[in-house]
């Protein structure tokens, strides 16, 4: 099969190209390298230097390329960033994807997995999250994905593309080829594994009061294989419109667990602050991914503490330049 990967040159997108290609598949990536990296982006995949909201651009491309498939993770993805500057997010995210997704429909493309989030559903009031949770976003980064699927969906039903918005919160791990490599970084586990490599003082756990456990917000957080996994497994059953699979560990894992499996995967002692809560943080986001498993046969089994900290920590040591 021939599939584009929108976003192939970062972090959740290489990984899904080097999957897809493990499976046979042609790939070529799409991506303005804004955020991305060339060195991410595996050998046997064609790269493609294209930005998703030049819409001639991207229809050009496509048509070129003609694709059966497409899976699309190119996206600004930074919530304070996108409460800054909701225009970047809404230009990129919303008008971006559109253009794509005309571009698939153009080429005669019906089949599109798109990466999104469970911020869609902002703060629920339910734990764990199922999908027929009505979408609530607090940010324009959840309400740029939001109306992304709201678009997806509205094609199906008129056209019949067949899509699957593939909804998670937490990304974590790497292997010895691939990892994060974010400028700035801001992801939790990472920024701790920064801050044991002298590149940050200390690590700070934003309230230490919520109605949890240990005190601390507990988060769902998945091995970045087992993320590309998903998408792949989706992209096998698109004769039909599959809707939304949240993506997700059973019971997620609080700050505290964090630190402590951090600690005990390094050896190292890691520098804690406690700071006050952050507006809008809940004490608990952890999605239900019985669907995923139930009718992708998805099997997360690589979402350990351990595994996603020791793979990041490896690959931290083994590039401290990251791709550079």
């Amino acid at each position: 099969m021939r599939v584009i990967v929108t976003g192939g040159a970062g972090y959740i997108g290489s990984f899904a190209v080097e999957r897809l290609i493990e499976a046979g598949h042609d790939v070529t990536v799409l991506d303005s390298l804004w955020r991305g990296h060339r060195g991410g982006v595996s050998d046997a995949a064609q790269l493609i230097a294209v930005d998703i909201t030049d819409a001639k651009a991207t229809r050009d491309v496509v048509a070129k390329v003609r694709p059966d498939a497409i899976l699309h993770y190119a996206a600004a993805a930074i919530v304070p960033e996108s409460v800054a500057d909701p225009g970047l997010y809404f230009e990129v995210n919303v008008v971006g994807s559109h253009n794509l997704i005309r571009a698939a429909l153009a080429a005669d493309c019906n089949k599109f997995v798109l990466s999104s989030t469970a911020a869609i559903y902002g703060i629920p009031d339910v734990s764990p999250i199922r999908e027929d949770l009505p979408p609530n976003p607090i940010n324009p980064y959840g309400l740029s994905k939001l109306m992304v699927e709201q678009m997806l969906e509205w094609y199906a039903k008129s056209i019949g593309l067949n899509y699957a918005a593939m909804r998670y919160f937490n990304v974590a791990g790497a292997t010895t080829t691939r990892g994060e490599d974010h400028r700035p970084e801001t992801h939790v586990i990472p920024v701790m594994l920064e801050t044991l490599l002298g590149r940050r003082k200390h690590f700070t756990i934003f309230g230490n009061d919520y109605p949890t456990p240990d005190g601390t917000a507990i988060r769902d957080y998945v091995h970045v294989l087992d993320l590309a996994d998903a998408h792949v497994l989706a992209l096998g059953k698109l004769d039909k419109s599959l809707g939304a699979f949240n993506l997700g560990s059973k019971g997620g894992f609080s700050v505290r667990e964090l630190v402590t499996a951090v600690e005990e995967v390094t050896g190292k002692t890691l520098p804690v602050e406690i700071g006050p809560r952050r507006p809008g943080d809940p004490p608990i986001l952890v999605a239900d991914s019985s669907r995923a498993r139930t009718e992708l046969g998805w099997n997360p089994s690589r979402s350990t503490l351990d595994q996603m900290i020791s793979s990041a920590w490896e690959w931290m040591q083994s590039r401290p330049d990251g791709y550079n």
